[in-house]
């Protein structure tokens, strides 16, 4: 390893973050010192869980803490800590690169808005750039546990675009960053506003904090915040603000967050929790292969980050902390999954998110917050976690032919409180979008009824359907397939009795459409429209089937079933229609359009525009004949 000081290029992301930081946060600028608290509040933790393996890395310094060095007249704020330290190529990797995946991702979603990218910005976890608000340079000199002193490394920068790097000797490991301070921000070298701002943000942290203003007179170090873990605190004994502080802590995000619930559980497993629902999605939400989790202790002791274990992947977005009196201390990823307390803890958890979630539901205006933010990756739950499906039902919500709009804002039980006397199914639509649901000649004789419709939208709304099959006992039904039963319109043998008394018609136009058709129907479920196709019961939705064919997966060859109102003006012409080649022409175009209807993309596009071309061209003598 080379001793000489080297001259490095930040990366590009680095660089660009770096701007975006220091004017999206120059308004919230004081949150710089809970964001370095926190890094060293993490490496204390981490030195701690590598101690149960190797002791030695304590060596004689086994208290572990926090100290605030502040010097007015030099104008710098210092924040020290024993914990785990840096090598050289650490300090290069978490201060020269970003090596969060979903960086492009991020910076596309900037947009200028100082509210809004401050919160992507605390979303994305580089809280330590956040000092180049106040600060002209920046210092690090950092020794990782179990090197020697000449192992030590300084890292510093003035943050415009690269920093310098090399070998120091330092005789105690841990971390030492130096701010050194704008002109304008001598604030933060004063001893009385920084304790304010630890007291603010970092009271709850479970590591002492000390403050120390050098050159002042009679000045002492004295430990600032309470240093006690928050979540093993009683619930009586923290204030709402602190719980809103600690979730910034835990999560990075500067925003706060939608509720939360802080449990003891004793007993046969004894373990307590610490819950939070946040108040925007992450960025990275759709990103399954993100870390994610809990943060995982055991008897107060740090063990890791991203505690997948405890909750299934649809509530991702769930932030917190466990600590288990259970669970082994030299617990790794493998003891974890095999442990035999895991899923009883995971159970008794996802269930109490359900219930954190039920609770919110009952503030309208808070759900449906919640529901923008997060509700399409909780419909996941119903392919994922059979066991709360009753639970996950009751928070559904969404756009129906009541509301009026694409508002998804309408539960299920809403649904059946205006539910038609006698009516047994609950009824559905799944389309692209809004637009195309609510137009949809599928539901015409429903809305004619005033019978309500379920306007899904959302690309997992085909793998809900499949799985969310009754509410309540209601049957839920998909008003695109052939077997609709509608509320007074009699049963099968209805269907059959007017089959039969159009089947010259329908004969006909199967015939003309046999090699794009199933069959042909006389429709019970259209109004105003001519026609529409419907999917049979054992194929697959058309949605569905768009989703698998984009993704690449070849099926079956399938053809839909033609519907067809015999009360609309267009089918009385096409069934007065004597010219075999108009007759085939104009049902290829009733087809044509029951797909467009539909949402589906027509096979050739070019043959339906010459078809109406030629019918627009030749529709005036129709006219003609048929007035004569």
């Amino acid at each position: 390893m080379s001793d000489k000081r080297e001259t490095l290029g930040f990366q590009t992301e680095v660089r660009q973050l770096l701007q975006l930081m220091i004017h999206s946060l120059y308004s919230n600028k004081e949150i710089f010192l809970r964001e370095l608290i926190s890094n060293a509040s993490d490496a204390a933790d981490k030195l701690r869980f590598e101690a149960l393996a190797n002791p030695e890395l304590l060596a004689d310094d086994t208290d572990l803490g926090i100290s605030i060095e502040v010097d007015k007249e030099a104008r710098t704020l210092s924040v020290v800590d024993n914990g785990i330290g840096m090598s050289r190529d650490e300090l290069i990797d978490n201060l020269g690169t970003i090596a969060k995946s979903g960086t492009a991702e991020f910076l596309q979603q900037m947009t200028g808005d100082k509210k809004h990218d401050a919160h992507l910005i605390g979303q994305f976890g580089v809280g330590f750039y956040s000092a180049f608000i106040v600060a002209d340079k920046v210092s690090v000199e950092t020794r990782r546990a179990g090197l020697g002193v000449d192992a030590a490394v300084r890292w510093e920068s003035a943050g415009e675009g690269e920093f310098t790097i090399e070998n120091i000797e330092r005789e105690d490991r841990g971390t030492r960053v130096t701010l050194h301070l704008k002109e304008d921000e001598s604030e933060f070298a004063e001893s009385f506003r920084i304790e304010s701002l630890i007291r603010k943000y970092s009271d709850h942290i479970g590591f002492p904090v000390s403050l120390t203003a050098i050159g002042e007179e009679d000045a002492e170090t004295k430990v600032v915040n309470s240093a006690t873990a928050l979540w093993t605190r009683s619930r009586s004994d923290v204030t709402e603000d602190e719980y809103k502080e600690f979730y910034k802590h835990l999560s990075h995000d500067f925003t706060d967050p939608l509720t939360w619930s802080h449990n003891r559980v004793e007993g046969k497993r004894e373990y307590t929790s610490l819950l939070y629902i946040p108040g925007a999605a992450p960025f990275d939400m759709w990103n399954r292969e993100v870390p994610r989790g809990l943060k995982l202790y055991v008897q107060r002791v740090f063990i890791m980050d991203d505690a997948e274990q405890f909750l299934p992947l649809y509530l991702r977005f769930v932030k917190g902390v466990v600590d288990s009196s259970d669970l082994p201390l030299n617990i790794s990823r493998e003891l974890l999954q095999q442990n035999p307390d895991l899923a009883a803890m995971r159970g008794a958890l996802t269930r109490r998110v359900l219930d954190m979630l039920k609770k919110v539901a009952g503030d309208k205006d808070s759900y449906q917050k919640f529901w923008g933010e997060f509700g399409q990756v909780l419909k996941e739950g119903f392919v994922e976690d059979h066991a709360n499906k009753d639970k996950l039902a009751k928070l559904l919500r969404f756009a129906t032919t009541h509301n009026g709009n694409d508002t998804q804002d309408q539960s299920l039980d809403d649904y059946l409180q205006r539910a038609k006397e006698g009516q047994e199914k609950i009824y559905y639509i799944l389309a692209e979008n809004y637009a195309t649901a609510v137009a949809s000649p599928h539901i015409e004789q429903l809305r004619s009824r005033g019978i309500e419709v379920l306007l899904l939208t959302d690309r997992i709304d085909a793998w809900l359907t499949d799985s969310l099959t009754e509410f309540e006992g209601k049957a839920l039904v998909d008003v695109a397939r052939e077997a609709l039963h509608i509320p007074e319109e009699g049963d099968e043998k209805a269907q059959d009795k007017l089959n039969d008394e159009h089947k010259s018609l329908l004969e006909k136009i199967q015939g003309a459409l046999s090699e794009r058709v199933e069959a042909v129907n006389v429709s019970r479920r259209l109004v105003d429209s001519p026609a529409c196709v419907v999917a049979s019961d054992q194929d697959l939705n058309p949605q569905v089937r768009r989703m698998l064919e984009a993704s690449g997966q070849e099926l079956p060859d399938s053809k839909p079933i033609l519907e067809i109102n015999v009360e609309h003006p267009l089918m009385t012409r096409l069934s007065g229609e004597a010219d075999d080649g108009r007759f085939g022409a104009l049902s290829n175009i009733v087809l044509d359009h029951a797909l467009l209807a539909e949402g589906s993309q027509l096979a050739n596009p070019a043959e339906y525009v010459r078809r109406m071309n030629d019918f627009l061209l030749n529709s005036g003598d129709g006219a003609d004949s048929e007035s004569s």
